[in-house]
Protein backbone atom coordinates (compact mmCIF):
# COMPACT_ATOMS: atom_id res chain seq x y z
CA UNK A 1 0.00 0.00 0.00
CA UNK A 2 1.00 3.64 -1.33
CA UNK A 3 0.43 6.69 0.27
CA UNK A 4 1.20 9.84 -1.38
CA UNK A 5 1.38 12.84 -0.37
CA UNK A 6 1.39 15.54 -3.03
CA UNK A 7 0.85 19.42 -3.56
CA UNK A 8 -2.44 20.94 -4.81
CA UNK A 9 -1.56 22.76 -8.11
CA UNK A 10 -0.98 21.06 -11.81
CA UNK A 11 2.38 19.51 -10.95
CA UNK A 12 0.82 17.80 -7.45
CA UNK A 13 -2.08 16.85 -9.56
CA UNK A 14 -0.34 15.31 -12.44
CA UNK A 15 1.98 13.22 -9.76
CA UNK A 16 -0.96 11.47 -8.09
CA UNK A 17 -2.68 10.91 -11.61
CA UNK A 18 0.48 8.98 -12.42
CA UNK A 19 0.58 7.31 -9.29
CA UNK A 20 -3.13 6.13 -9.12
CA UNK A 21 -1.97 5.11 -13.31
CA UNK A 22 0.83 3.12 -11.40
CA UNK A 23 -0.71 1.38 -8.39
CA UNK A 24 -3.88 1.36 -9.14
CA UNK A 25 -6.07 0.77 -5.79
CA UNK A 26 -3.22 0.46 -3.63
CA UNK A 27 -2.58 3.85 -3.57
CA UNK A 28 -4.05 6.66 -1.38
CA UNK A 29 -3.47 9.88 -2.79
CA UNK A 30 -3.94 13.30 -0.12
CA UNK A 31 -3.11 17.32 -1.99
CA UNK A 32 -1.69 19.48 -0.16
CA UNK A 33 -1.13 22.99 0.17
CA UNK A 34 2.56 23.97 1.19
CA UNK A 35 1.51 24.70 4.75
CA UNK A 36 -0.36 21.13 5.05
CA UNK A 37 2.38 18.80 4.20
CA UNK A 38 4.31 18.81 7.11
CA UNK A 39 1.08 17.68 9.18
CA UNK A 40 0.22 15.05 6.92
CA UNK A 41 3.69 13.73 7.24
CA UNK A 42 3.96 13.92 11.28
CA UNK A 43 0.54 11.96 11.05
CA UNK A 44 1.82 9.24 9.25
CA UNK A 45 5.23 8.88 10.99
CA UNK A 46 3.13 8.97 13.97
CA UNK A 47 1.17 6.08 12.81
CA UNK A 48 4.02 4.09 12.43
CA UNK A 49 2.89 1.66 9.72
CA UNK A 50 5.65 0.17 8.26
CA UNK A 51 3.63 -1.74 5.47
CA UNK A 52 2.47 1.42 4.00
CA UNK A 53 4.75 3.46 1.68
CA UNK A 54 5.39 6.80 2.06
CA UNK A 55 5.75 8.60 -1.24
CA UNK A 56 6.08 12.75 -1.33
CA UNK A 57 6.07 14.82 -4.47
CA UNK A 58 6.61 18.22 -5.40
CA UNK A 59 6.72 19.47 -1.69
CA UNK A 60 9.43 19.03 0.78
CA UNK A 61 9.41 19.08 4.56
CA UNK A 62 10.49 20.77 6.89
CA UNK A 63 13.58 20.22 9.35
CA UNK A 64 11.61 18.55 12.45
CA UNK A 65 10.27 16.27 9.98
CA UNK A 66 13.39 15.78 7.81
CA UNK A 67 14.70 14.17 11.15
CA UNK A 68 11.62 12.28 11.61
CA UNK A 69 11.58 10.42 8.28
CA UNK A 70 15.12 9.78 8.57
CA UNK A 71 14.26 7.90 11.60
CA UNK A 72 11.45 6.28 10.19
CA UNK A 73 13.75 4.93 7.43
CA UNK A 74 16.05 3.56 9.38
CA UNK A 75 13.80 1.82 11.99
CA UNK A 76 12.68 -0.11 8.74
CA UNK A 77 10.04 2.29 7.23
CA UNK A 78 9.70 2.84 3.32
CA UNK A 79 9.84 6.79 2.75
CA UNK A 80 10.85 8.64 -0.49
CA UNK A 81 10.54 12.32 -1.42
CA UNK A 82 10.55 13.36 -5.22
CA UNK A 83 10.61 16.97 -5.67
CA UNK A 84 12.18 19.63 -8.00
CA UNK A 85 12.55 22.92 -6.03
CA UNK A 86 16.08 24.29 -5.91
CA UNK A 87 15.02 25.22 -2.04
CA UNK A 88 14.66 21.86 -1.33
CA UNK A 89 18.38 20.62 -2.61
CA UNK A 90 19.67 20.20 0.59
CA UNK A 91 17.48 17.38 1.09
CA UNK A 92 19.77 15.72 -1.59
CA UNK A 93 22.04 14.68 1.57
CA UNK A 94 19.49 11.78 2.58
CA UNK A 95 18.99 8.48 0.86
CA UNK A 96 15.05 9.08 0.60
CA UNK A 97 15.12 11.73 -1.22
CA UNK A 98 15.87 13.31 -5.00
CA UNK A 99 15.67 16.53 -5.68
CA UNK A 100 16.56 17.26 -9.17
CA UNK A 101 16.04 21.02 -10.70
CA UNK A 102 17.26 20.68 -14.40
CA UNK A 103 16.91 17.89 -16.69
CA UNK A 104 19.84 16.19 -18.65
CA UNK A 105 18.87 18.07 -21.87
CA UNK A 106 19.16 21.65 -19.73
CA UNK A 107 15.10 22.02 -19.30
CA UNK A 108 13.84 22.20 -15.95
CA UNK A 109 12.26 19.32 -14.36
CA UNK A 110 8.73 19.30 -12.49
CA UNK A 111 7.62 16.88 -10.42
CA UNK A 112 5.19 15.02 -12.41
CA UNK A 113 8.23 14.27 -15.08
CA UNK A 114 10.46 13.08 -12.42
CA UNK A 115 8.13 10.99 -11.09
CA UNK A 116 7.31 9.26 -14.92
CA UNK A 117 10.38 8.46 -15.07
CA UNK A 118 10.95 6.98 -12.24
CA UNK A 119 7.79 5.17 -12.88
CA UNK A 120 8.95 4.04 -16.23
CA UNK A 121 12.36 2.70 -14.67
CA UNK A 122 11.07 0.38 -12.13
CA UNK A 123 8.50 -0.76 -14.86
CA UNK A 124 5.24 0.43 -12.97
CA UNK A 125 4.10 2.38 -16.26
CA UNK A 126 4.46 1.91 -19.83
CA UNK A 127 5.74 4.86 -22.16
CA UNK A 128 3.35 6.02 -24.76
CA UNK A 129 2.48 8.95 -26.69
CA UNK A 130 -0.44 9.96 -24.54
CA UNK A 131 1.18 10.17 -21.65
CA UNK A 132 4.46 11.98 -22.43
CA UNK A 133 2.22 14.56 -23.83
CA UNK A 134 0.51 14.85 -20.79
CA UNK A 135 3.50 14.73 -18.95
CA UNK A 136 5.31 17.63 -20.82
CA UNK A 137 2.18 19.59 -20.94
CA UNK A 138 2.27 19.83 -17.20
CA UNK A 139 6.35 20.56 -16.86
CA UNK A 140 6.15 23.17 -19.27
CA UNK A 141 3.14 24.68 -17.40
CA UNK A 142 5.23 24.22 -14.26
CA UNK A 143 8.10 26.03 -15.49
CA UNK A 144 6.52 28.66 -18.01
CA UNK A 145 8.06 27.57 -20.55
CA UNK A 146 4.73 27.34 -22.44
CA UNK A 147 4.44 30.96 -22.62
CA UNK A 148 7.92 31.31 -24.36
CA UNK A 149 6.94 28.31 -26.66
CA UNK A 150 3.36 29.20 -27.29
CA UNK A 151 2.17 26.50 -26.23
CA UNK A 152 -1.60 27.18 -24.39
CA UNK A 153 -2.78 23.70 -24.36
CA UNK A 154 -0.47 23.87 -21.20
CA UNK A 155 -1.84 26.66 -19.57
CA UNK A 156 -5.62 25.64 -20.84
CA UNK A 157 -4.66 22.30 -18.67
CA UNK A 158 -4.26 24.43 -15.72
CA UNK A 159 -7.33 26.13 -16.62
CA UNK A 160 -8.78 23.34 -16.90
CA UNK A 161 -8.10 22.08 -13.16
CA UNK A 162 -9.46 25.22 -11.50
CA UNK A 163 -12.64 25.19 -12.96
CA UNK A 164 -13.77 21.83 -11.83
CA UNK A 165 -12.72 19.72 -8.12
CA UNK A 166 -9.65 17.47 -8.07
CA UNK A 167 -11.64 14.61 -8.31
CA UNK A 168 -13.26 15.65 -11.43
CA UNK A 169 -10.02 16.30 -12.93
CA UNK A 170 -8.45 13.42 -12.05
CA UNK A 171 -11.39 11.32 -13.16
CA UNK A 172 -11.37 13.18 -16.40
CA UNK A 173 -7.64 13.18 -17.15
CA UNK A 174 -7.22 9.29 -16.10
CA UNK A 175 -10.18 8.57 -18.65
CA UNK A 176 -8.35 10.37 -21.37
CA UNK A 177 -4.67 8.38 -20.43
CA UNK A 178 -6.39 5.25 -20.43
CA UNK A 179 -8.89 5.38 -23.68
CA UNK A 180 -7.15 7.34 -26.40
CA UNK A 181 -3.90 8.04 -28.32
CA UNK A 182 -3.01 11.51 -28.03
CA UNK A 183 -4.07 14.32 -25.44
CA UNK A 184 -6.46 16.82 -26.43
CA UNK A 185 -9.50 18.79 -25.03
CA UNK A 186 -12.86 17.62 -25.88
CA UNK A 187 -15.73 19.73 -27.54
CA UNK A 188 -17.33 20.40 -23.83
CA UNK A 189 -13.64 21.06 -22.53
CA UNK A 190 -12.90 23.73 -25.21
CA UNK A 191 -15.53 25.58 -24.80
CA UNK A 192 -15.68 25.76 -21.09
CA UNK A 193 -11.70 27.03 -21.76
CA UNK A 194 -12.62 29.81 -23.54
CA UNK A 195 -15.31 31.03 -21.67
CA UNK A 196 -12.88 30.90 -18.67
CA UNK A 197 -10.01 32.54 -20.90
CA UNK A 198 -12.51 35.55 -20.95
CA UNK A 199 -13.27 35.67 -16.96
CA UNK A 200 -9.28 35.62 -16.76
CA UNK A 201 -8.87 38.65 -18.52
CA UNK A 202 -11.74 40.70 -17.48
CA UNK A 203 -9.80 39.78 -13.83
CA UNK A 204 -6.28 40.85 -14.95
CA UNK A 205 -7.40 43.70 -16.52
CA UNK A 206 -8.75 44.52 -13.38
CA UNK A 207 -6.45 43.98 -11.24
CA UNK A 208 -3.74 45.83 -13.19
CA UNK A 209 -5.38 49.01 -11.65
CA UNK A 210 -4.48 47.81 -7.71
CA UNK A 211 -0.95 47.39 -8.32
CA UNK A 212 1.05 49.03 -5.48
CA UNK A 213 4.94 50.10 -5.62
CA UNK A 214 7.19 48.99 -2.75
CA UNK A 215 11.06 48.85 -1.72
CA UNK A 216 11.85 45.84 -0.11
CA UNK A 217 15.32 44.60 0.55
CA UNK A 218 16.86 46.35 -1.87
CA UNK A 219 14.41 45.32 -4.78
CA UNK A 220 11.09 47.07 -6.29
CA UNK A 221 7.97 44.61 -5.37
CA UNK A 222 4.79 45.25 -6.98
CA UNK A 223 2.01 44.18 -4.56
CA UNK A 224 -1.56 43.03 -5.46
CA UNK A 225 -4.38 41.79 -3.35
CA UNK A 226 -5.76 38.69 -5.38
CA UNK A 227 -7.06 35.05 -4.47
CA UNK A 228 -7.23 33.66 -8.11
CA UNK A 229 -5.45 33.26 -11.21
CA UNK A 230 -1.95 33.61 -9.55
CA UNK A 231 0.81 32.58 -12.16
CA UNK A 232 -1.21 34.53 -15.07
CA UNK A 233 -1.62 37.53 -13.42
CA UNK A 234 2.10 37.36 -12.55
CA UNK A 235 3.16 36.89 -15.63
CA UNK A 236 0.68 39.66 -17.14
CA UNK A 237 1.68 42.44 -14.48
CA UNK A 238 5.25 41.31 -14.71
CA UNK A 239 4.95 42.58 -18.69
CA UNK A 240 2.90 45.29 -17.53
CA UNK A 241 5.19 47.06 -15.11
CA UNK A 242 8.64 45.55 -16.23
CA UNK A 243 10.62 48.41 -13.88
CA UNK A 244 9.58 45.98 -11.22
CA UNK A 245 11.68 43.51 -10.05
CA UNK A 246 8.72 41.00 -8.85
CA UNK A 247 5.32 40.83 -7.86
CA UNK A 248 4.22 39.64 -4.85
CA UNK A 249 0.59 38.64 -4.98
CA UNK A 250 -0.98 38.96 -1.44
CA UNK A 251 -3.41 36.77 0.27
CA UNK A 252 -4.69 37.67 3.22
CA UNK A 253 -7.24 34.63 4.16
CA UNK A 254 -4.80 32.19 3.55
CA UNK A 255 -1.94 33.86 4.80
CA UNK A 256 0.31 33.85 2.06
CA UNK A 257 2.09 35.51 -0.65
CA UNK A 258 2.60 34.19 -4.24
CA UNK A 259 5.51 35.51 -6.00
CA UNK A 260 6.57 35.69 -9.23
CA UNK A 261 9.18 37.66 -11.61
CA UNK A 262 10.29 37.79 -15.42
CA UNK A 263 13.87 38.75 -14.55
CA UNK A 264 16.51 36.27 -15.30
CA UNK A 265 18.47 38.41 -13.01
CA UNK A 266 15.91 38.03 -10.01
CA UNK A 267 15.52 34.94 -8.01
CA UNK A 268 12.20 35.03 -6.20
CA UNK A 269 12.93 31.62 -4.37
CA UNK A 270 15.42 33.86 -2.17
CA UNK A 271 12.87 36.35 -1.47
CA UNK A 272 10.19 33.49 -0.33
CA UNK A 273 12.83 31.58 1.67
CA UNK A 274 12.98 35.08 4.15
CA UNK A 275 9.23 34.20 5.21
CA UNK A 276 8.95 30.56 5.70
CA UNK A 277 9.12 29.60 1.56
CA UNK A 278 10.90 28.52 -1.17
CA UNK A 279 9.82 27.55 -4.44
CA UNK A 280 11.55 28.61 -8.33
CA UNK A 281 13.61 31.19 -9.38
CA UNK A 282 10.81 33.07 -10.83
CA UNK A 283 7.94 31.14 -9.44
CA UNK A 284 7.44 31.30 -6.05
CA UNK A 285 5.40 30.90 -2.77
CA UNK A 286 5.64 31.75 1.19
CA UNK A 287 3.78 32.94 4.29
CA UNK A 288 2.65 35.94 5.07
CA UNK A 289 4.51 36.29 8.79
CA UNK A 290 3.95 39.38 10.99
CA UNK A 291 7.24 40.71 9.36
CA UNK A 292 5.62 40.03 5.74
CA UNK A 293 2.72 41.55 6.75
CA UNK A 294 4.00 44.47 8.55
CA UNK A 295 5.86 45.32 4.92
CA UNK A 296 4.11 44.40 2.20
CA UNK A 297 0.13 45.30 3.21
CA UNK A 298 1.01 47.68 6.04
CA UNK A 299 3.67 49.28 4.25
CA UNK A 300 1.39 49.84 0.74
CA UNK A 301 -2.36 50.74 2.65
CA UNK A 302 -2.15 53.79 2.64
CA UNK A 303 -0.14 54.63 -0.79
CA UNK A 304 -1.96 55.11 -4.42
CA UNK A 305 -1.65 52.16 -7.12
CA UNK A 306 0.59 52.92 -10.11
CA UNK A 307 -1.37 54.27 -12.94
CA UNK A 308 -0.87 52.45 -16.63
CA UNK A 309 0.99 53.52 -19.46
CA UNK A 310 -1.20 54.80 -22.23
CA UNK A 311 -1.97 51.86 -24.76
CA UNK A 312 -4.36 53.68 -27.50
CA UNK A 313 -1.69 56.60 -28.42
CA UNK A 314 -0.72 57.62 -31.93
CA UNK A 315 2.54 60.58 -31.19
CA UNK A 316 3.31 60.01 -27.33
CA UNK A 317 5.38 56.36 -28.03
CA UNK A 318 7.72 55.14 -26.04
CA UNK A 319 11.43 55.44 -27.34
CA UNK A 320 9.90 57.85 -29.70
CA UNK A 321 12.83 60.22 -32.46
CA UNK A 322 10.42 62.96 -31.03
CA UNK A 323 10.40 62.30 -27.37
CA UNK A 324 8.24 60.83 -24.59
CA UNK A 325 6.15 62.29 -22.10
CA UNK A 326 5.54 60.79 -18.35
CA UNK A 327 3.97 62.45 -15.75
CA UNK A 328 4.96 61.40 -11.98
CA UNK A 329 2.88 60.98 -9.33
CA UNK A 330 2.92 64.24 -7.89
CA UNK A 331 2.35 65.75 -11.15
CA UNK A 332 5.84 66.12 -12.42
CA UNK A 333 5.83 66.64 -16.40
CA UNK A 334 8.83 64.02 -17.07
CA UNK A 335 10.16 64.03 -21.20
CA UNK A 336 12.18 61.45 -22.05
CA UNK A 337 14.49 62.09 -25.31
CA UNK A 338 17.36 60.66 -26.69
CA UNK A 339 20.44 63.21 -26.93
CA UNK A 340 23.05 61.04 -29.32
CA UNK A 341 26.44 60.49 -28.16
CA UNK A 342 25.53 60.48 -24.75
CA UNK A 343 22.29 58.66 -25.18
CA UNK A 344 18.92 59.19 -23.02
CA UNK A 345 18.04 61.93 -20.89
CA UNK A 346 15.25 63.55 -19.25
CA UNK A 347 13.41 66.85 -18.67
CA UNK A 348 11.58 67.56 -15.40
CA UNK A 349 8.69 70.31 -16.03
CA UNK A 350 11.03 71.81 -19.02
CA UNK A 351 14.30 71.95 -16.88
CA UNK A 352 16.86 69.20 -17.68
CA UNK A 353 18.15 66.68 -15.20
CA UNK A 354 21.47 66.59 -16.62
CA UNK A 355 21.36 62.56 -16.05
CA UNK A 356 22.08 60.27 -18.71
CA UNK A 357 20.93 56.87 -19.75
CA UNK A 358 22.52 54.41 -21.90
CA UNK A 359 19.39 52.96 -23.31
CA UNK A 360 15.71 53.48 -22.82
CA UNK A 361 14.90 50.80 -20.59
CA UNK A 362 17.40 52.16 -18.18
CA UNK A 363 15.77 55.54 -17.92
CA UNK A 364 12.25 54.55 -17.79
CA UNK A 365 13.11 52.14 -15.59
CA UNK A 366 14.53 55.32 -13.24
CA UNK A 367 11.19 57.71 -13.44
CA UNK A 368 8.85 54.51 -13.07
CA UNK A 369 10.60 53.65 -9.63
CA UNK A 370 11.22 57.35 -8.44
CA UNK A 371 8.31 59.05 -9.45
CA UNK A 372 6.16 56.28 -9.86
CA UNK A 373 5.74 57.62 -13.70
CA UNK A 374 3.55 56.47 -16.34
CA UNK A 375 3.05 57.34 -20.15
CA UNK A 376 0.40 60.52 -20.75
CA UNK A 377 -2.20 60.31 -23.32
CA UNK A 378 -1.96 62.07 -26.90
CA UNK A 379 -3.58 65.23 -25.55
CA UNK A 380 -1.42 65.98 -23.30
CA UNK A 381 1.95 64.77 -25.39
CA UNK A 382 0.98 67.88 -27.99
CA UNK A 383 -0.10 70.16 -25.11
CA UNK A 384 3.66 69.83 -23.22
CA UNK A 385 5.41 70.17 -27.18
CA UNK A 386 3.35 72.94 -27.61
CA UNK A 387 3.87 74.80 -24.94
CA UNK A 388 7.38 74.00 -25.31
CA UNK A 389 8.02 75.70 -28.35
CA UNK A 390 6.26 78.54 -27.36
CA UNK A 391 8.58 79.06 -24.45
CA UNK A 392 11.74 78.74 -26.56
CA UNK A 393 10.47 80.70 -30.06
CA UNK A 394 7.64 83.45 -27.63
CA UNK A 395 5.30 82.14 -30.72
CA UNK A 396 2.14 80.70 -30.91
CA UNK A 397 0.86 78.27 -32.76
Amino acid sequence: MYRVLTHNDLDGVGCGILAKLAFGDSVQVIYNSISALNYQVEKFIQEGNKDVRLLITDLSVHADNEKRITEFVESGGHAELIDHHQSAQHLNEHSWAAVTVVQEDGKQTSATSLLYEKFLKDNLLERSQILDEFVEQVRQYDTWEWEMNGNIAAKQLNDLLFMITIEEFEEKILKKLTSESEFVFDEMESKLLDVEERRVQRYINRKKREVYQASIGGKYAGIVHAESYHSELGNELSKEFPHLDYIAIIMVGSKRISLRTIHDEVDVSEVAAKYDGGGHRKASGCNLTEEAYKKYVEGTFFSEPLKRDAFKNQYNLKESERGSLYIGKNEERLFVFFTGDKGWSLEINHQHSKQFFSGFPEIEKHIKRKYYASLTRDDKYLDYLIKYYQMNTGKNL
